[in-house]
């Protein structure tokens, strides 16, 4: 029996260890199918590798007014805040201290996987089995994943309240298939899911493709795992299972 390990993906690190898709064509490190509902992609495309810095653009040079009336001597305030004594630390007081998400100087996909760090937490979970990286997990909120969202629009027979938590993507390698990992991945996230508050999960399998070229899985799976069919259409089935 392999050794398992699950971690989240949560830094440059973790995000490293995301594994490869079966079909080349794909890249989970760089897929942004579910976060765009216009123009998202599961396509590999290398240059979202890099980390890369926002560009500012160049501050405005303002010329000076001759009209301008010359600036006042700045006159202190004894009544302003900044000089009241609000600054003494209160030692009773809470502390908050929440993360800040990444994003700059980080590849595009890790900034769209941790921005919601200090609010949800992890969005990836990769599984390791022996140390190596076997199989995938990206899920979240319902807010998201925008098509998600677009997606259940398409059946108001599903239930509005509570909104559920959604998984996304589900793989593993080429090499781990057939082992149980997805299995045992899925479970993982659902009871992270159900300590995060969430009632229920959903999952949106694409008939329409082959098993490399979704990463949703099969309904098959999602019914070993509890969930149940919430639509059954022949091209996008709904798979639900309550928390």
């Amino acid at each position: 029996m392999a050794e398992i390990t699950i971690i989240d993906v949560a830094d440059e690190r973790t995000f490293e260890l995301i594994p490869p898709c079966a079909d080349e064509r794909f890249d989970h490190r760089t897929c942004d199918y579910w976060e765009d509902a216009e123009r998202g992609s599961k396509l590999s495309r290398a240059a979202w590798l890099e980390a890369r810095a926002p560009e500012r653009p160049a501050a405005p040079v303002l010329e000076e007014n001759p009209f301008a009336p010359p600036p006042r001597e700045h006159v202190a305030n004894p009544f302003a805040a900044d000089t009241l004594e609000t600054d003494v630390a209160n030692p009773f007081a809470p502390v908050k201290a929440r993360e800040r998400p990444l994003r700059t100087g980080v590849p595009r996909k890790l900034g769209l996987l941790d921005r919601g760090r200090g609010v949800f937490g992890s969005y990836a979970k990769v599984l390791l089995a022996d140390g190596e990286p076997a199989a995938y997990c990206q899920y979240g909120p319902l807010s998201a994943y925008p098509r998600a969202g677009r997606l259940r629009e398409l059946y108001p027979q599903l239930p509005d309240a509570p909104l559920p938590a959604v998984i996304t993507c589900i793989s593993t390698t080429a090499a781990a298939r057939r082992l149980g990992h997805a299995r045992r991945l899925v479970e993982n996230v659902c009871d992270d899911l159900a300590q995060r508050g969430f009632a229920a999960v959903e999952a949106y399998p694409d008939l329409t493709r082959s098993e490399d070229e979704t990463s949703a899985g099969r309904p098959g799976l999602w019914h070993e795992l509890g969930f149940s069919t919430a639509v059954d259409d022949e091209r996008f089935p709904v798979m639900r299972r309550e928390l």
